[in-house]
């Protein structure tokens, strides 16, 4: 067990039984901040350093853009928690042999941007920012907590022919659950996280948390294909988020499932990225068709559903 994990389990469960409303608070910064940056990985740096790299202005944050391509045909990246845009290096080569520009960025409080957090409005807004330099976008490509904030953006203006979700999360009621059981806090703490995150510190303006970052409510107001990858053994964001989605867009949203690539594999796993590029190339009437099955890649299974 990680020593630091382990720390703040019993010092938050212990303080709990006390001083609910304090272990509450302390768990509550701890939900809304990065507990670390992640890292430029070692496979991501070739990409990474072709990329032309500049800044937007976020309220008083540096947010960092990262551009492969000339600016034609824009395909905006989007990436999840704890993340950052060059997780998307193994897309990017696929996405410039295609003739699209790949524009990413990294979050507040990720990568390389200044700040020290970022919500899921805080992505949105970027989104929003990014489109007035671009115009509207080939395609959005999300991971993660990036695929709630980009059904949010669509909702709210972001214009886009495609959308290709990895690992999405569907909703966001769930976290509060996940984020204490993957610590080990108890009921109290997590009932002291959501009352707080309830009360408008996190979301700011947002009366309905539960609904207003449901990106299955009204799907009509999203118009477009969409392309849904996710892994059924995800540890990160469970499987039944997908299926929530597909239960919404109908006909509209092809399903991709994988089994043994996990949370974060899945963005480079070779058989999935043909897919993606597949589906991106043609447009709504490419890729894999219910059913058909997709070449598996070492210990992975990869069918369309």
């Amino acid at each position: 067990m990680d020593p630091a994990v382990a720390l703040i389990r019993t010092t938050l469960n212990t303080a709990s039984l006390a001083a609910p409303r304090l272990a509450g608070r302390a768990a509550f910064e701890l939900y809304r901040h990065p507990l670390r940056r992640s890292r430029l990985r070692p496979g991501e740096r070739e990409v990474h350093d072709r990329a032309v790299t500049g800044t937007l202005r976020h309220g008083d944050v540096r947010v960092v853009v990262h551009r492969w391509g000339d600016g034609a045909r824009p395909v905006l990246l989007m990436h999840g928690w704890r993340s950052r845009a060059s997780r998307f290096a193994h897309l990017v080569p696929r996405l410039r042999e295609l003739g699209l520009t790949a524009v990413g960025y990294d979050a507040p409080g990720h990568g390389d941007s200044g700040g020290r957090r970022a919500t899921v409005l805080d992505h949105r807004t970027v989104a929003l920012r990014l489109q007035e330099q671009y115009g509207g976008f080939e395609a959005v490509v999300a991971h993660s907590l990036g695929v709630n904030a980009a059904f949010l953006a669509l909702r709210e203006g972001l214009r886009a022919e495609r959308l290709v979700a990895f690992s999405g999360a569907s909703e966001l009621s769930w976290l509060p659950t996940a984020f204490c059981e993957r610590l080990g806090l108890n009921a109290t703490v997590e009932r002291e996280l959501r009352r707080r995150e309830a009360s408008g510190a996190m979301f700011p303006g947002v009366a309905d948390i539960r609904t207003h970052f449901d990106a299955a409510r009204e799907p009509g107001e999203i118009d477009l294909p969409i392309l849904v990858a996710h892994d059924e053994e995800d540890d990160v964001v469970p499987f039944s988020h997908a299926h929530r989605l597909r239960a919404a867009y109908g006909e509209r949203l092809e399903l991709l499932a994988t089994r043994g690539l996990g949370h974060r594999r899945i963005l480079g796993e070779p058989t999935v990225l043909d897919q993606v590029t597949g589906f991106l190339a043609a447009g709504a009437d490419s890729g894999a068709g219910p059913g058909r099955r997709v070449a598996d890649g070492p210990g992975t299974t990869v069918g369309a559903v």
